[in-house]
């Protein structure tokens, strides 16, 4: 098993298997190399740098303000889009692990699920949050740019905290969905959830339901990229209501992980 599991690159050949040594960093390595070697993960993290950066500049072209128009929001409004491309990322990442029998290789070297549960969503969430931090900084020159004399009155505290919350909203929101795939067990199943409700239930719905609308995982971590706050929440509570969505999969996900069979 140790020459099975040293095949996937779940332990380096000739070393003490992960699951004895009892240490993380072992653990994180192994699930970072399976992440980086799949180039359809590596594609869709590109993906969520391009779409962020193509649907600003074309919000950014729309000349029309009315008294809601937000220079901030519209500078960096691609991160609606982007976050299809991040939950993309942890849902796939995740749902690798129950395709042929992948999770009980991973589990055969990293017996401690919960240690290998957390080591999973570690190596998702951190190529997130870097890409995150590219695409905040990119898409802003590149809306407030195309914005022109429009972004005028953006202050640097404003940008650096809507680049600092992009980053972070976009890891919460790919963290959320690899927990949703643990649950679920599939990738198909996952989106299928998630697209249609960010798509549809957040723009729709969200619109015409008020303060409600406030609570949902991406309307709320969505204020951090807003100048002003018309709702309930403020930019770091809405990222915070966000992070209590992601807990809440998480720990559904972390449960299914301990209490089912691989």
């Amino acid at each position: 098993m140790r020459d099975v599991a040293a095949s996937k690159g779940l332990t380096e050949p000739g070393a003490t298997p992960v699951g004895r040594s009892g240490a993380f960093a072992p653990a994180l390595r192994a699930e970072w190399i399976k992440i980086r070697t799949l180039r359809p993960l590596v594609v869709t993290l590109l993906a969520v740098l391009l779409a962020t950066v193509a649907f600003s500049a074309l919000a950014g072209l729309d000349d029309s303000e009315g008294p809601d128009f937000d220079p901030l929001f519209s500078a960096l409004f691609g991160v609606s889009f982007g976050q299809i491309a991040a939950i993309t990322f942890g849902t796939q990442a995740m749902a690798a692990e129950y395709r042929d029998g992948a999770l009980r290789l991973s589990l055969a070297a990293v017996p401690g699920r919960g240690r290998w549960f957390l080591a999973k969503t570690a190596a998702i969430g951190a190529p997130v949050l870097v890409v995150g931090l590219v695409t905040g900084v990119t898409g802003l020159l590149v809306g407030t740019s195309v914005l022109g004399d429009r972004a005028d009155g953006l202050g640097p505290a404003e940008q650096a905290r809507a680049v600092i919350g992009c980053a972070l909203y976009l890891t919460l929101m790919a963290l959320f969905a690899a927990g949703l795939a643990a649950v679920l067990r599939s990738g198909v199943a996952t989106l299928s959830i998630l697209i249609p409700f960010l798509l549809i239930v957040s723009f729709v719905v969200g619109g015409a339901s008020g303060s409600v609308a406030d609570l949902l995982p991406d309307k709320a971590g969505q204020m951090v990229l807003h100048r002003t706050q018309d709702g309930t929440l403020g930019p770091w509570t809405g990222l915070g209501v966000t992070a209590l969505w992601t807990a809440a999969a998480l720990g559904a996900g972390a449960w299914s992980v301990r209490r089912r069979d691989a």
